[in-house]
């Protein structure tokens, strides 16, 4: 006969996350002992991290808050991987990801093995995802950590679907003088996901490589060789206002360039932070 009850189930799942199955064999096994229950709930579920190691987690959530500092602001953005978008709206995994935050704003990591080792409530990010992992029963993973520090920090989150969070982060950030167009260069960000602030912050290599493929195009087209250097150079300007943000036609009037939108307010763009989930 069971020495527990349909009450102690019910708070045992709250408390731990677990299914109904498992908090039973968890009961069964502990006699009734819920802290014995909870203990037995979590080795368990530690010991299917291993198993878990192989599987994909491309689903979760981008968390991101901007705090004022000395010198501005500082704008922080985390990137939260589950394997399934039901668990990205768990109540649990939500205030996990509040922590790993809250662990990431202080500590000033800029990495997801820097923010791994950092404490949080006696032990660490990676303890604490470890731990939800045998909660939540899925692969969780902390991808990545973007920090834009400025005058201005601009945050945009946007929802690609109402029933859950946001899905893409951005951090823009400006001088005092372009704030005032700070919100709509973030969402222009997250809308047109450019790579690049400038063209001068494309890698050389990157454009070595756009030149080639431009030049060896216009070879196999015919083009006459003496046009060739200008219709490369063509093309590649078309890759950089395609892919840097200050050339791209701003969303909201397609007849200007971002560029000219920051040019007009007389201030300067600082840099940006664009995350999607699985990107």
């Amino acid at each position: 006969m069971a020495n527990y009850t349909t009450a102690d189930i019910k708070a045992l799942r709250e408390k731990t996350g677990a299914g109904m199955l498992d908090v039973k064999k968890a009961l069964d096994e502990a006699a009734g002992d819920v802290e014995k229950a909870i203990e037995i709930i979590r080795v368990k579920g530690l010991k299917g991290i291993a198993k878990r190691e192989g599987r994909a987690a491309s689903a979760g959530l981008i968390a991101a808050k901007v705090v004022d500092d000395a010198d501005g602001q500082t704008g922080v953005l985390v990137e939260i991987n589950a394997e399934t978008d039901f668990v990205a709206k768990n109540e649990k995994f939500l205030d996990y990801a509040d922590k790993v935050l809250a662990a990431a704003l202080a500590s000033g990591a800029e990495s997801a093995e820097a923010l791994a080792e950092v404490e949080v409530d006696g032990s660490t990010v990676k303890d604490l995802t470890d731990g939800m992992q045998a909660v939540i029963g899925e692969k969780i993973v902390v991808r990545r950590v973007g920090r834009l520090s400025a005058p201005k920090v601009e945050l945009y989150l946007h929802r690609t679907n109402p029933d859950l969070p946001a899905q893409v982060g951005v951090l823009v950030g400006t001088d005092a003088k372009a704030a005032e167009v700070a919100h709509d260069v973030a969402m222009h960000t997250a809308a047109y996901s450019p790579a690049y602030a400038t063209r001068e912050d494309v890698p050389a290599d990157i454009v070595d490589k756009e030149r080639a493929i431009a030049e060896e195009t216009t070879r196999a087209e015919g083009k006459p060789e003496k046009a060739i250097p200008k219709i490369v150079e063509g093309r590649l300007g078309g890759f950089f206002k395609e892919n840097c943000l200050v050339e791209q036609a701003f969303a909201k009037d397609p007849k200007t360039t971002v560029g000219k939108v920051i040019e007009a307010t007389g201030g300067e763009l600082v840099g940006f932070v664009r995350f999607r989930v699985g990107a």
